[in-house]
């Protein structure tokens, strides 16, 4: 998975607390780098896969709080914490087991047979194997630490599954945060559509403002030069 060695040190800094807390960080990524301000994304979710906005809220001002005192992101960044989306990504090797028999894509470091990518049904897990069925009925066993990225299909089947555990509307805008690209499409780390909840964070500062917007700059009166 992520190789990022800062972003190692920040999910490293985070997940002790966030556990303790009751939450599980699945991916933590830093958006935007090189390109003016950059957003530093953190997806997280209970154990039971639920992640409300108040549970983004409740996390977001924690994971603040420690990141001013670790110290580790010396420029200016804003600060993203939400739910890892319908769509999600898979970065555990427990979520393989979780959502088998849904749709996913698969990427790995070292090729399998020539292919280094993979698009099919997940089969769940045997030790660290990744089990998959690609859409011509073939069978894929992909060593787990070889994967670098791997996220769900958004499928009638997943949203109707999702959606029913959830009890909310297909149409509800705040069902997740994942990474909303078609399915033919390359693999990217985007924001994604409708965050429940963002909160950015000037440098060690942070404002907070619901939503997925930024707060404008004129009224950010934590910003340091």
């Amino acid at each position: 998975m992520d190789t990022n060695p800062l972003m190692k040190r920040v999910q490293a800094a985070i997940a002790p607390m966030a556990n303790t807390m009751g939450y599980e960080i699945v991916r933590v990524i830093l958006v935007g780098a090189g390109s003016g301000t950059p957003t530093l994304q953190i997806m997280a979710e209970k154990p039971d896969g639920t992640m409300q906005l108040e549970d983004c809220s409740r996390l977001s001002q924690a994971v603040s709080a420690i990141l001013d005192v670790e110290d580790i992101l010396a420029d200016k960044y804003y600060l993203e914490v939400s739910s890892p989306g319908i769509d999600r990504p898979l970065t555990r090797l427990k979520d393989f087991d979780r959502y088998k028999g849904f749709e996913t894509r698969v990427e790995v470091s070292t090729p399998i047979e020539g292919q280094r990518k993979f698009k099919g049904m997940l089969k769940g897990i045997d030790g660290e194997m990744i089990l998959l069925e690609d859409e011509n009925g073939k069978a894929h066993t992909l060593p787990f630490d070889t994967v670098e990225k791997a996220k769900l299909l958004l499928t009638d089947a997943l949203v109707e599954a999702v959606t029913k555990k959830s009890g909310k509307k297909k149409n509800n805008k705040n069902a997740g945060a994942g990474d909303n690209d078609n399915d033919d499409e390359e693999f990217d780390e985007d924001l994604g559509d409708g965050s429940p909840y963002a909160v950015p964070t000037p440098k060690k500062k942070p404002v907070y403002k619901g939503g997925k917007s930024k707060a404008p700059k004129s009224k950010d009166k934590n910003k340091r030069k």
